[in-house]
């Protein structure tokens, strides 16, 4: 007779319910893992490396979004309305001031990187993940100490974007348009972005410094992740320094405006998309505070206009990503006629609907300019000046978004005047947009070796 199997042998009930328990709650994080993977590797981007950078970029949203929720908890939210207006002006003009004069240095510092993309945006998360815990000391108190830090991350931050914008190039798959590498990396950030919210809400519950320790462990991730991308990314020959525009006619230094007129429009044009973005974000937050939406608190009132403008960005994001258009300057021109169009209703009809309504149309049209303008920088800018190129563009659209968080918090809070202010905004912007789709070249020069756009 055979001996009766004991259940300590490894094949009895107790351990076969045991690997069950285990399969079960191993599964889903693993299928969870694998399904993402398919995703970010899918039409060649696993081949390309592509899908890399594109996880590399949901890691960088995911911690950004943890900061933020630490910030607003410690800037914003947890003084009255009077004291919140006067610290988020302090912390508009701390942060941001110095930025302004560190942002020219960062294009010419990442031209003397070409070979060293990835530690480049490796050194940005690091940073981050080392300023995080710096400033979790602080972010309870609110001390002005915080301030300093927030800047550093802000620098840390940009100069990652940077970097990402102009390495997508090299990573583009066949048959894939520049526009839809770029809104696939954006989705990317977006739902990373939405998956770290309520993960940052629920750590603030345990305590405030809780946000900032999940965003350090996130960056020290990405600073890892970093040197996973092909080493094709650090390949760079000759790069040079480019400028906004030149006027010198036998300059050999190319900038934006020589390179072609319609990219110094679509930038013009993107400014003042940004600049309404921060307008919207500190008036409608100081408004909403006082005036909440009809039988709302003032805290879902928020929450109703912030999702509108992230349900609209990740819609403009998702139609960049298949848009077939060949012409990035009719875009442009397109939402922002679509975007003046909603903000003058919204200041003739002023209601909560047509607040959320304007959210998400500005969400949503400047997700499909910001892909627009990224595309014709990666075509019409040469390579060899082309991560200049971003720094002075990111650094325009920073400033535009200080300047219009500027005129949101000292502006009275007026429904009508706001929007009215609002309108003007984008007025400015359309008008560049019309200008430089009237001034684009109807075609390239032949045999021009450029990006695919579309």
């Amino acid at each position: 007779m055979a001996p009766a199997r004991s259940s300590g042998d490894g094949s009895g009930p107790a351990r076969r319910a045991g690997r069950a328990l285990g399969r079960a709650l191993h599964t889903p994080i693993t299928g969870t893992a694998r399904g993402i993977r398919r995703a970010t590797h899918a039409h060649g981007a696993g081949e390309s490396g592509l899908g890399k950078l594109i996880e590399l970029h949901a890691i960088n949203g995911a911690g950004d979004m943890l900061i933020t929720v630490a910030l607003a908890s410690t800037v914003f939210f947890s003084v009255p309305t009077d004291e919140a207006r006067g610290r988020v002006a302090l912390y508009l003009g701390i942060t941001m001031a110095p930025f302004t004069l560190l942002a020219p240095v960062i294009g010419p510092l990442l031209d003397r990187l070409p070979h060293g993309r990835r530690a480049s945006m490796a050194a940005a998360m690091l940073a981050r993940a080392l300023l995080a815990v710096m400033m979790s000391g602080a972010v309870a108190t609110g001390g002005i100490q915080l301030y300093p830090a927030a800047l550093g991350v802000l620098v840390a931050s940009k100069s990652y974007g940077v970097v990402r914008s102009a390495v997508v190039p090299r990573l583009l798959p066949p048959k894939f348009s520049l526009v839809k590498a770029n809104s696939r990396v954006t989705l990317a950030g977006l739902l990373a972005t939405g998956v770290a919210a309520p993960v940052g809400a629920g750590l603030q519950v345990i305590g405030p410094q809780w946000p900032l320790y999940g965003a350090s462990a996130i960056f020290v991730w990405g600073t890892v992740a970093a040197f996973t991308l092909p080493h094709k990314v650090d390949e760079a020959k000759g790069e040079r320094r480019a400028r906004l525009s030149t006027h010198e006619p036998h300059s050999k230094r190319p900038g934006l405006r020589t390179v072609s007129r319609s990219v110094l429009c679509g930038l013009l044009a993107n400014a003042s998309m940004r600049a309404l973005s921060g307008f919207l974000i500190f008036f409608l937050a100081f408004l909403l505070r006082e005036h909440p939406l009809g039988g709302q608190s003032a805290a879902v009132s928020l929450g109703i206009v912030a999702v509108s403008a992230g349900i609209g960005n990740a819609c403009g994001t998702a139609v960049g990503s298949w848009l077939r258009a060949r012409a990035p300057e009719a875009i442009i021109a397109a939402v922002l006629s679509l975007t003046l169009g909603v903000a003058i209703l919204a200041a003739v009809f002023f209601s909560g609907l047509f607040m959320a309504v304007l959210a998400a149309t500005a969400g949503f049209c400047q997700a499909l300019a910001k892909l627009s303008l990224d595309a014709m920088i990666q075509r019409d800018v040469p390579e060899a000046v082309r991560t200049s190129a971003f720094a002075r563009s990111e650094t325009l659209l920073q400033v535009a978004w200080v300047l219009g968080g500027a005129i949101g918090i000292v502006l009275p809070l007026n429904g009508v005047l706001g929007m009215s202010v609002a309108a003007a905004m984008v007025a400015l912007g359309t008008t560049m947009a019309l200008r430089g789709l009237l001034t684009a070249p109807r075609h390239h020069q032949p045999g021009a070796q450029r990006p695919r756009v579309a």
